[in-house]
């Protein structure tokens, strides 16, 4: 069997277990649509909320961000797993307990006001598109290298689906696919990565092989590592990190953004209890770390199988013939993320840090021209089993799991449109008498309309695609998080104060991301450089959220104090929220 025949195969049999269970958890209420009914056991909710986080962003590209990156982007790590600790311990179970349908929904509740619930849409809509395009974008990926379609004709694919399984079934429909989802997406990251420990260290537990020692050299994989790395005139992999304070601020965002972002908090809502709600973030850190835990080590591995592929006898000896490149690289080839350009026409394929002004010496005296590969970092884990030269099934299930964390992601984003325009919207705001059917119907016609949105932005991406991840976290940590938390510890921040600090903190966070990321997307160009240098305070376009939040945070109390106080009946509310059923009565025995 050919391999484009088990990777239809893997990929169709998935598709057929989605759009199955979509037909047999098909919604029939708004309350199914929006919550699955509000019934969902925890440790499913956990496995589906796990799949819903899990993108291709941490499927397909976190590896290989660490893989080019190094100890560098553990970030990534720290910032997204710590994300679920604040959900777990601040929001979720409060959130629960509120027992509203969508986080614009309590907003507009809580701080009694349509133009805080509108505030909150705004950025909800916001951060989900720009996060959807990286799904699509992922999406199209997958599907062009492993069914051999174009880019463009895989995200038309991702729609559809989506289409069948999201639209009918809901947030009912959207939780069991995700299970079955998560399932795939893990089995197919974590059986690569077994195959791969065991041939390069012999330890067939990829977290425990990381830090293990390398089969061929003898020594430990990462110091075998860092010698190839600085070989070819890169930093150190296990190199620490220079600026300190850009580290933390980055980490933070990621945290805090997590914490806030709508398609992840609307699973606390489908729970029975409160204490499911803390139970599900609990089981949803357990699923996560399974493959968090794994994607080290895959990145470690991967970086070391490239570049000892492409340098077979090690860094000093002459490069791979281009003549001679695996059919792995021929493969990719045709996908358009790897180039290959011959400087210096001796027909070999060196690779290495062109950019580093202390190595030039060395690569002019092995008669280097400049770096002649490029590799897309995305396509690492994808790629890998074929660089290890696994069987044909293993590439046809990373196939289905890579197109499993796309569409996952995608669904729950699209949900949380839709639930914030037909809810939010059109119920709490243009047409508060409509019925449950017309509000089902607007359900549906959001869901597909911002389908057909996804897949134009993943058709044709604007200027600032590349950074749609750092920006959709930049606006969930500036705008909703402090706005959540607000809402729930704090009895003294008024509407006023909730609608100045959300506009605040989402808009100097896009004036700092748009300034230092490139002006404005229209424009396409980059007025100021994206360098240290020219970061205010040194402070990456990445790492502003945290800085937004801050922001929303003072504007937000500042307004409050200099305002009336929230209604009785609000500042009762809130100490319900907070305060445990019974409490009142234990407290006075």
């Amino acid at each position: 069997m050919s391999q484009f025949a088990i990777n239809l195969l893997f990929v169709g049999a998935s598709f057929a277990l989605y759009i199955g269970i979509a037909i047999w958890a098909r919604a029939g209420s708004t309350k199914e649509f929006y919550v699955a009914g509000g019934g969902v056991n925890p440790i499913t909710n956990g496995m589906a909320t796990a799949a819903d986080w899990m993108s291709a962003a941490s499927f397909i590209s976190m590896a290989g961000l660490i893989a080019a990156g190094g100890y560098a982007n553990s970030t990534f790590l720290m910032g997204w797993t710590g994300g679920y600790v604040l959900l777990a311990m601040l929001l979720a179970p409060y959130l629960r307990k509120f027992g509203k349908f969508t986080v614009p929904d309590f907003i507009g509740d809580r701080f009694y006001s349509r133009g805080a619930r509108l505030t909150a849409v705004i950025c909800l809509i916001i951060m989900s598109v720009t996060y959807v395009i990286g799904q699509m974008t992922g999406a199209g990926v997958a599907f062009s290298r492993f069914l051999e379609v174009s880019s463009s004709a895989g995200i038309w694919i991702a729609a559809a689906i989506v289409f069948l399984y999201a639209v009918f079934g809901g947030m009912k429909g959207i939780t069991y696919t995700q299970v079955a989802q998560y399932v795939v997406l893990i089995i197919a990251y974590t059986i690569p990565a077994v195959f791969i420990s065991l041939q390069l260290t012999g330890n067939p537990i990829p977290m425990f092989g990381m830090f293990s020692t390398h089969v061929e050299s003898g020594q430990p994989l990462l110091t075998t590592l860092d010698e190839v790395v600085r070989e070819l005139g890169f930093r150190d992999y296990t190199a620490d990190v220079s600026n300190k304070l850009n580290m933390v601020l980055f980490t933070l965002s990621l945290m805090i953004g997590t914490a806030g972002l709508p398609h992840v908090i609307i699973r606390f809502f489908t729970v029975p209890k409160v204490a499911d709600a803390r139970w599900s973030a609990g089981w949803t850190l357990v699923f996560i770390a399974l493959l968090y835990l794994t994607a080290p080590a895959v990145a470690s591995m991967a970086r070391l199988n490239l570049l000892t592929t492409i340098y077979p006898d090690g860094p000093n000896a002459p490069a791979l013939a281009y003549e001679a490149r695996p059919d792995w690289v021929k493969t990719w080839e045709q996908t358009g993320l790897i180039r290959w350009e011959d400087k210096n026409n001796d027909g070999r394929i060196q690779m290495y840090n062109d950019a580093n002004a202390d190595f030039a010496s060395t690569a002019e005296a092995r008669g280097w021209a400049g770096n002649e590969l490029t590799v897309n970092n995305d396509i690492l884990v994808l790629a890998n089993p074929e660089i290890a030269n696994l069987p044909g099934w293993v590439i046809g299930l990373i196939a289905a799991g890579g197109i499993a964390a796309a569409l996952s992601t995608a669904a729950g984003l699209l949900l949380a449109i839709s639930s914030a325009i037909s809810h939010d919207l059109i119920k709490n705001i243009i047409n508060p008498d409509i019925s449950e059917k017309g509000e089902m119907m607007a359900a549906r016609i959001s869901m597909a309309g911002a389908i057909l949105l996804a897949t134009y932005l993943g058709l044709n991406p604007p200027g600032f695609a590349a950074q749609v991840v750092a920006l959709a976290f930049g606006i969930a940590a500036a705008s909703l998080f402090p706005a959540l938390m607000m809402g729930i510890f704090s009895k003294r921040v008024n509407d006023k104060g909730a609608i100045a600090g959300m506009l605040a903190g989402l808009l100097s966070t896009l004036l700092y991301i748009f300034t230092y990321l490139g002006w404005f997307f229209i424009s396409g160009t980059n007025m100021l450089a994206n360098t240290p240098d020219n970061w205010l305070f040194g402070i990456s376009p990445l790492s502003f959220g945290a800085v937004g939040a801050v922001i929303n945070f003072a504007v937000a109390y500042a307004v409050s104090l200099s305002t009336e106080e929230p209604p009785q009946e609000i500042q009762d509310l809130v100490e319900s929220v907070r305060t445990p059923k019974g409490a009142g009565a234990a407290l006075d025995h």
